[in-house]
């Protein structure tokens, strides 16, 4: 059981010097790489004459490699390791990933930070390897009670403990890089971009919904149906707008909920139109985003819209919008009602991804929370409009 497992004491602060060379591994979607972007921030403040590099996979590496806190962007294919029959039957993919651990080596990194937990016995023999393989003097990490092999064990007390930022950045805390809390937070500057959209004054407001969830997990996602009933109310009510946005692969998805609501003039959708920063500054000109946990959620909270995120499976306390210095403009809309929910990243351990068949968590959600959570952001940004804010 998770608690009976004995995790390290906090370990204590160290310093890497003046000129430090620091990797941060984060193998992983493009919403969890963003949200390890201000533990960067927090490396790239204290140490800013480091070499600061980051690991992570190929379909995510677009979010930093324009970003002013990191000197090279490595990749490596993830999801080619996610199981021992993988390798097994193709032993090939050993090959092909050593010039990037052949690389990673000579840089002679004088600490490695994994931004990840020790779920799996499989992925945790994953990063041993991927350490013992880039040598680096030092290692930093979350210890669950499998982290001996780490040199700063932090102490990883579950899922939803702390928010999965939290998590990164008391790793970077580790290695002597705190970040006040005043100036934590995802900033879209971080990436190097901007989201400066300009929002529509004295119109409708435009809301962006993503009905979608990202491949992960496709249990995520709340009802076509319930996001078309919120989209016709918040028209009806406000005149609102409303561009429907994620991946290429959501587009049948996309279609049926416009099918849904007739093929109106006010409804659009982006489906596969925009790169991430495109989107970024799509969704910095919305008044409002509606949408399953998924990176386009935290991207808007990211950029600074309000945000209705809304949850079923997955943890909410370890994946919720982050916005720490304005809680205000995001609201988590879950089933507090249901023990079994969470059901996967739920203390310690990974649970069920594909939920429940029945999924009451989200089957059994109706429209008002998310409508009520709706106006009132929309009116929160009104009066702020109007004041000036």
């Amino acid at each position: 059981m998770p608690h009976s497992r004995h995790l390290p004491d906090a370990p204590a602060p160290i310093s890497l010097g003046a000129h430090p060379r620091i990797l941060v591994v984060k193998l992983a979607t493009l919403g969890d790489l963003l949200l390890a972007t201000p533990a960067l921030r927090a490396l790239r403040l204290r140490y800013p004459l480091a070499r600061l590099d980051v690991l992570t996979t190929e379909a995510s590496a677009c979010l930093v490699r324009e970003s002013p806190l990191v000197d090279h962007t490595f990749t490596l294919d993830k999801y080619a390791f996610d199981a021992p029959s993988d390798i097994l039957r193709q032993p090939s993919r050993l090959l092909r990933i050593l010039p990037v651990l052949a690389a990673l080596r000579r840089n002679n990194y004088h600490a490695v930070l994994l931004l990840h937990h020790l779920t799996l016995a499989f992925g945790r023999l994953k990063y041993r390897a991927l350490l013992a393989a880039i040598n680096p003097r030092c290692s930093a990490g979350l210890d669950n009670g499998h982290g001996g092999f780490l040199d700063l064990r932090v102490p990883d007390l579950g899922f939803g403990d702390r928010h999965e930022a939290e998590y990164a950045l008391a790793v970077a805390a580790a290695v002597g890089a705190p970040l006040p809390r005043s100036e934590r937070g995802v900033r879209i500057a971080d990436l190097g971009w901007s989201a400066a959209g300009v929002r529509r004054r004295g119109s409708p407001p435009l809301v962006a919904l993503h009905p979608g969830s990202g491949g992960y997990s496709v249990a995520r996602r709340w009802p076509a149906e319930r996001f078309a009933e919120v989209a016709a109310a918040l028209h009806g009510d406000t005149g609102a707008h409303v561009v429907l946005v994620g991946g290429a692969d959501e587009r049948a998805l996309h279609t049926h909920i416009l099918d849904t609501l007739g093929q109106p003039d006010w409804a659009t959708s982006e489906a596969g139109q925009q790169t991430p920063r495109e989107l970024a500054e799509r969704l910095g000109q919305c008044a409002l985003f509606i949408g399953n946990d998924s990176f386009p959620m935290h991207l808007a909270a990211a950029v600074g819209t309000p945000v209705v995120a809304i949850f079923g499976p997955s943890n909410a306390r370890a994946w919720g919008p982050y916005a720490p210095n304005t809680p205000e403009r995001s609201v988590v809309i879950r089933r507090d009602d249901l023990p079994c929910s969470p059901c996967f990243y739920r203390g310690h351990a990974l649970g069920t991804p594909e939920g429940c068949p029945p999924r009451p968590c989200l089957t059994e959600l109706g429209a008002q929370p998310v409508l009520r959570a709706a106006h009132h952001l929309l009116q929160e940004r009104a009066a702020a409009a109007s004041s000036g804010g």
